[in-house]
């Protein structure tokens, strides 16, 4: 008995192969925390390599198209000239001392983040898409810096890389995904949590008919001061003329 034991093929076995090669492994519920910081760590590494000290982060609709309705279309051609201008005038376009600042960052896919991508790319600058694995495969737009276009399995970590390097978040209109980000950007600073990085709403006539933010301080479920973590701009020009009077500008 004990020499067909001795025998048994303990190289083939799971326990025998290296964990950092073990699949099951690594995808078991125990192992959940080192998912995390691997998918935190590989998006970080990258951006660091590439110099990238900074972001604009710009939010809304993934099912905007340019060639939608006369609306849409023409706040997809605001997302586009936005992601131009930060990219212009905000330091992404040329480094200084191997750094970028204000790079445009979206969330990849398609619509106003397309649009804002776009808009760098026709710039010259790079940008960052924050891909998320969906069940209906979401696929990053193509003006998104192919180094600097990721995927995350965890809404949790593609949430933090859209807010660690944020310095402004600029927010057209969207659906539930754009007010979940808005509302945890908002969250973050009202709690002091998050710096004093400027929220600017694009098409107040959307945001206001969409929200009726009054409500929330008539009630006493926010303080008026809180109302002044947002602002509101008409289109681009006017967002970016707000993230310059905010102190949004390429760093010595």
């Amino acid at each position: 008995m004990s020499e067909r034991i001795d025998q048994l093929p303990r190289r083939h076995l799971p326990a025998y192969r290296l964990a950092l090669f073990d699949r099951e492994f690594l995808l078991s519920p125990s192992m959940r925390g080192v998912r995390l910081q691997v998918e935190c760590m590989k998006a970080d590494e990258a951006l660091r390599a590439h110099g990238v000290r900074s972001t604009i982060v710009v939010f809304g609709s993934a099912r905007v198209r340019e060639d939608g309705p006369p609306r849409h279309a023409a706040w997809y051609a605001e997302a586009r000239r936005f992601g131009r201008i930060a990219s212009e005038r905000g330091g992404a376009l040329v480094p200084v001392a191997g750094v970028r600042d204000n790079v445009i960052a979206t969330g990849g896919g398609p619509g106003i983040m397309e649009a804002a991508n776009r808009g760098a790319y026709e710039a010259g600058a790079p940008s960052i898409g924050f891909n998320i694995r969906l069940p209906e495969e979401q696929r990053p737009n193509p003006y998104t810096t192919p180094e600097l276009t990721f995927q995350f399995h965890y809404f949790a970590i593609r949430k933090l890389h859209l807010a660690m390097r944020a310095r402004a978040l600029v927010v057209f209109p969207g659906g539930y995904g754009t007010l979940d980000e808005l509302f945890e950007i908002l969250t973050l600073r009202q709690g002091r949590r998050m710096g004093r990085v400027p929220v600017v709403l694009v098409d107040p006539d959307y945001w206001d008919r969409l929200i009726r933010w009054e409500v929330l301080v008539e009630e006493g479920l926010i303080e008026r001061a809180d109302l002044a973590l947002m602002e509101r701009a008409r289109d681009a020009e006017e967002a970016w003329s707000i993230l310059e009077q905010a102190g949004v500008r390429v760093r010595g």
